[in-house]
């Protein structure tokens, strides 16, 4: 029989595992996140030692490693001082019509449901270095957005 049909196991069939991707960029981070990795890393290391099926080995060391590496390249960024949208202030914006009050955080901080936006999602990108009154093209319209507030420093 020719080797190119031999099976030897199942193992060698099985999906390969990746590393947690990494989000492009800079690891920009507010004091919270920078507290949020530290709480993981010390999480993970912890539970480590009291894993005993392999798998559940696998993926923590896994996950250890992405917050090992968030941690170890993490930027604290200065607060911003709340004369235009920059990283880690609150803006109030008004999108098509809606008030809406978001935060600019760092990608491991981001919580969309609680306000929390990326640095490097669409419309903070679209907002950065604005000023209260400013009124922006968004989302391939014209005007979309207007920046209606801005408060110092991620809250």
């Amino acid at each position: 029989m020719s080797v190119a049909f031999r099976r030897d196991g199942d193992d060698e069939h099985l999906e390969p595992k990746f590393e947690v991707p990494i989000p492009p960029g800079p690891n920009l981070v507010t004091p919270r996140g920078l507290a949020q990795i530290e709480s993981k890393v010390r999480e993970l290391e912890a539970r480590i030692p009291s894993l005993a099926e392999e798998q559940d080995l696998t993926a923590a060391r896994r996950q250890l490693r992405y917050w090992r590496n968030r941690q170890a390249t993490a930027r604290l960024m200065p607060g911003a001082d709340g004369t235009c949208v920059a990283f880690g202030c609150t803006v109030t914006l008004r999108l098509n019509g809606q008030e809406r009050r978001i935060t600019i955080v760092g990608d491991d901080e981001a919580d969309p449901t609680a306000g929390l936006l990326s640095f490097s999602a669409p419309l903070c990108r679209a907002m950065m270095d604005a000023e209260v009154g400013e009124v922006l093209d968004f989302g391939g319209r014209p005007e979309a957005l207007e920046i209606v507030a801005i408060t110092a420093g991620a809250t």
